[in-house]
């Protein structure tokens, strides 16, 4: 059966921590000028519906890393934008290429896509889920401050797919997570409760990003207005002005916590220039991580 990576609760804790300690070997071993070639000979079709620079970038050099081949294809360049029904595509794709990652709108979109696929589809964003990026976000923590089922992360600002992807990886992980959101933006509550139901340490929900920083090994804040909510964004800086992290709420965590963002950061807005910039941030080697973490999906799913 073809194993799909749709969302986090998707992975049992000993499978999320084989990604993990995977793409740290192929870091290592990058590091060490290891070539790697296990994928040569296998072709990804990048499916994009939504821009990006990061993620393009990172699975594109993942999988250029491992040996393999990419075809790029943005939302009007595939029968999407003409309104193929999904369960076509799926089945002509995977005659063409080993593996499918897809950037989109609707989880529903991606999840078509695997019920007809008889290869590997990863979701590399949906306005649900955001699974890779939370892999590679914990990489960093792990690197950074060692085992992460001993530490209290805290995120600041919009309950949105990334919010959503951190409450699944702390049901599954076991660390302890603070979310400080506005009433009226908070996460998935289906997905809150299930992950509460399952996890061993508290998954919290409060309105006063203090509360939430307390105690916290790591901040963690994203963009107040995600793409396709650009109509919404005055509205929303007003509503989370309050949810800045800034050099004031980075006082109140525990003395050394880190900083993540998984970028692009409108600076001055969910975070000031002053934090980005300073020592406790480590944006700049989560970005990095993308690389590796992409390369133990990509490695693990197609190899």
């Amino acid at each position: 059966m073809t194993k799909h990576l749709l969302s986090l609760w998707d992975f049992t804790r000993e499978e999320l921590t084989g990604y993990l300690n995977l793409a740290a070997t192929l870091k290592q071993e990058s590091k060490n000028n290891v070539r790697h070639q296990q994928l040569a000979g296998k072709t990804i079709a990048l499916v994009f519906e939504k821009p990006s620079t990061r993620t393009r970038v990172s699975f594109e050099s993942a999988m250029y890393g491992l040996g393999g081949q990419v075809i790029y294809l943005s939302g009007r360049d595939t029968q999407l934008a003409r309104n193929e029904p999904l369960k076509d595509m799926a089945r002509v794709m995977a005659r063409y290429v080993n593996g499918l990652v897809i950037r989109t709108y609707g989880q529903e979109i991606v999840d078509e896509l695997a019920r007809y696929s008889s290869v590997p589809v990863i979701n590399a964003l949906t306005d649900l889920h955001h699974p890779c990026q939370i892999l590679s976000d914990i990489q960093t923590v792990i690197e950074k401050k060692g085992a992460v089922d001993k530490l209290h992360i805290a995120w600041i600002g919009d309950g949105n797919n990334m919010a959503n992807s951190w409450i699944q990886a702390a049901s599954r992980l076991g660390f302890a997570l603070t979310l400080a959101c506005p009433e009226g933006y908070d996460p998935d509550p289906e997905i809150l409760a299930k992950a509460r139901a399952e996890a061993a340490r508290p998954i919290t929900v409060v309105r006063d990003p203090a509360a939430a920083v307390a105690d916290a090994d790591v901040i963690n804040t994203d963009v107040w207005a995600s793409m396709g909510q650009e109509e919404e964004q005055e509205k929303r800086i007003k509503v989370f002005q309050p949810y800045q992290v800034n050099g004031g709420l980075l006082a109140k965590a525990k003395a050394g916590a880190i900083v993540l963002h998984c970028l692009p950061a409108h600076r001055d807005e969910e975070i000031t220039d002053e934090v980005l910039e300073g020592s406790q941030c480590v944006a700049w080697d989560q970005a990095e991580n993308k690389l590796h973490i992409h390369k133990a999906i990509l490695l693990t799913h197609l190899g």
